[in-house]
């Protein structure tokens, strides 16, 4: 006959894989239901744990709440001394006494041109101070250990803890300037001197998927929303054409992509006339004029493993996003 003699039986979380107490509800790192089935589609993604209403995440002396499913917010009671940094228009609402900051986000004239945030705002405790995305959504709470790197799609964060380092990466190249404008660029948060706590909104239902070494899948650019460090990216373009038997498809086919590219010519050409440089570089538009010297295609993002990969099931387009 067994008997359990461990008072202190642990349970794993099955999102951010921490150890909480046997009689917990929910993680005591990410927030995640403990006493609910872990949902896994057959091709691996792993569904975002649903928050429940008012989950509380606690970090240093600070607090983490979760209230609402539609439009989430990110309600945190600071610590005293203790920092977070955030993109100005996610604050919600602040207690009089939180002394607000600014920080430079790094990158300079870079960012500008990437229509990213210049500065940052920081909130330092004592106080309640509220963040939203004003979005339907789901809000992804990513505990970051001592180490690890993120890269998170631009203008995804809801806010982040000081112990966080934060920098940027843009994708190179050619392709992907004309899959995202400007450019798509890449914030990275690194934990270097111990643990932190990132918290980052995607549209629609966030699902994550850890691949193995060398594995590899593809993914639309706007559905993309973050990834390990380690996971490299690149981006591929698929050629896209009429397949049909016989001349007369062949004419057919080359007749159809002419006509397209004639309008995509003249799509950029109007763009450029109204809106100068800028209305040419927005990124429906240079998707398009892309097919004037490449045909018609497809472009995504190709990520290799190892490491997490998350995504968003309600993508924005370019121009609005």
């Amino acid at each position: 006959m067994w008997r359990v003699t461990d008072v202190d039986q642990r349970l794993a979380c099955k999102w951010c894989r921490a150890q909480s107490p046997a009689s917990a509800k929910t993680c005591e790192r990410c927030g995640a239901p403990l006493d609910v089935r872990d949902l896994v589609s057959d091709s691996g993604w792993r569904q975002a744990p649903r928050l429940r209403d008012l989950t509380e995440i606690t970090f240093g002396a600070s607090v983490f709440q979760i209230d609402g499913t539609v439009v989430p917010v990110a309600d945190v009671n600071l610590g005293a001394g203790e920092t977070v940094f955030f993109e100005h228009h996610v604050m919600l609402w602040k207690d009089e006494n939180v002394f607000m900051s600014v920080m430079t986000a790094p990158g300079g004239m870079k960012r500008l041109v990437g229509d990213l945030p210049f500065v940052l705002s920081v909130a330092r405790g004592p106080g309640r101070v509220s963040f939203s995305r004003d979005a339907p959504g789901e809000l992804v709470v990513l505990p970051v250990d001592s180490g690890v790197e993120l890269d998170v799609r631009e203008n995804a964060m809801i806010v982040a803890t000081s112990s966080l380092t934060y920098s940027f990466e843009k994708l190179g190249g050619l392709k992907a300037t004309l899959a995202a404008g400007t450019g798509m660029y890449l914030d990275r948060f690194k934990a270097s001197e111990g643990s932190g706590l990132l918290v980052l909104h995607g549209y629609g239902n966030v699902f994550a998927r850890t691949l193995g070494e060398g594995e590899t899948i593809q993914i639309e650019p706007g559905g993309f929303l973050y990834k390990d460090a380690a996971v490299t990216v690149e981006t591929v373009t698929h050629k896209l054409s009429t397949k049909g038997d016989g001349e007369g498809s062949s004419i057919g086919a080359g007749a159809k992509s002419i006509a397209s590219r004639g309008l995509a010519g003249l799509k950029a050409a109007r763009a450029l006339k109204k809106e100068g440089i800028g209305g040419l570089l927005s990124g429906d538009v240079m998707q398009t004029a892309s097919g004037v010297f490449t045909g018609p295609g497809l472009t995504l993002m190709r990520v290799t493993g190892p490491g997490r990969v998350g995504i968003q099931s309600m993508y924005m387009d370019q121009k609005s996003g």
